[in-house]
This record gives structure tokens, sequence and C-alpha cells, in this order.
């Protein structure tokens, strides 16, 4: 019988032993590592809308969602556009100065381009949603009404660049969210990673 240990085998058989090992512990840990990336439901939650404005009429708006929050995007006219000065002296914060918008929007009109508006569609107040009022001077609104927004839940108003009219229980201007042009009738609300350039 011979002593002599063949350690050739051994060295593989050890070897065999721990990626076999190996392959185990990564097969057990990857449910553990997937389980901590976002769902693709939650990845989609905060994902980038695209969103196509061609089709959007002057004077009108639509609304998209964005992070489950509504978001506005209004085609203003060049009378409204004209308005937006007129309210001034009414406004709380005219010049914008509360940072409610990316740099790009620190504007008179608060946005990339000025007859295209988009602004996140919660009141700064309570979280309500108010309702578009572009109209001017609606009797229930009073007579310096040149068109915006209107919160029913407590009366706070808001002009048509999304600025607050002062005496409202609304502190700051509604906020206007990043987003950047991909063409003349493409939008991209919730990134601006060309820092709103069209």
């Amino acid at each position: 019988m011979s002593d002599k240990v063949d350690h050739s085998k051994r060295r593989w058989l050890f070897t065999a032993t721990a990626a076999a090992g190996g392959v185990a512990a990564a097969g057990a840990g990857a449910p553990f590592v997937l389980s901590l990336m976002p769902s693709e439901r939650a990845k989609a939650a905060g994902a980038p809308v695209e969103v196509d404005i061609g089709a959007i009429t002057p004077g009108t708006m639509i609304s998209i969602e964005w992070q489950g929050k509504p978001v506005w995007i209004v085609h203003r006219t060049k009378q409204m556009l004209d308005l937006l000065p007129k309210n001034n002296a009414d406004l709380a914060d005219p010049a914008s100065s509360v940072p409610q918008q990316p740099a790009y929007c620190n504007n008179p009109n608060r946005s990339i381009k000025p007859e295209i508006l988009v602004v996140l569609g919660i009141c700064t107040h309570l979280g309500c949603s108010p309702t578009f009022r572009p109209e001017v001077a609606p009797p229930d609104l009073g007579e310096k009404w040149s068109g915006g927004w209107f919160c029913p839940c407590h009366g706070s108003r808001f002009d048509l660049a999304a600025r607050v009219f002062k005496g409202v229980p609304a502190p700051t201007n509604l906020i206007i969210p990043p987003h950047k042009y991909l063409s003349d009738t493409k939008l991209l609300v919730g990134d601006d990673d060309t820092g709103g350039a069209a």
C-alpha cells in the first residue's frame, strides 16, 4: 500500500469546492441585492415624461402626470403674455425671488420659451389643485383678474406665470419643474441636464 498523496487532485478538489461555494453564495445573495434596487414602477414614477406640445392650441392648457403629481403645460397667447407685467403690483413675488423655478426659468415669463409655461399643478398653501381660469376679469375673481389659476380650497390666486397674488393663503409662487425641449414640439418634463436650452 502506497502512502503517496496526489497533491494535484487535492488542489483540483479544493478549487472546485471553493468555486461551487462561491457560485452558491452569489446565487443566494443575488435576490437580496436585487431587492435593494428600485422597482420598475418606482423608476417609472420618477422618470422624466416626454410630451408632444405641438397640438396645444394657443390659450389652452394640458395636464400630464410626473412623479404622481399634475404638471400643467399652457400655450400662452401674445395677449396673455402682454398682461403679465400689469399684475406685478398685486403679486407677492413678481420677480420670483423665492427659488420656485430652475435658474433658466427665473425670468418674467417663468419659462424657457415665453409662450409655453410648464408648472406643477399643486397649490403652495396646502397642496390642493387650483383650477385654470384663463379668461380676463371673470365676475367672481374681481376686475383686476387677467387670467391664471384659482384655488377653490382657500382662495389662493396665481397669474398666468404661476405667480401668487398678495393677500392669499399660498405663501409662494407655483413650482416650475425641471424640463427641457427635445425639439420644437417635444418637451421632456423632469430632466434638464442641458440647463434648459432649447
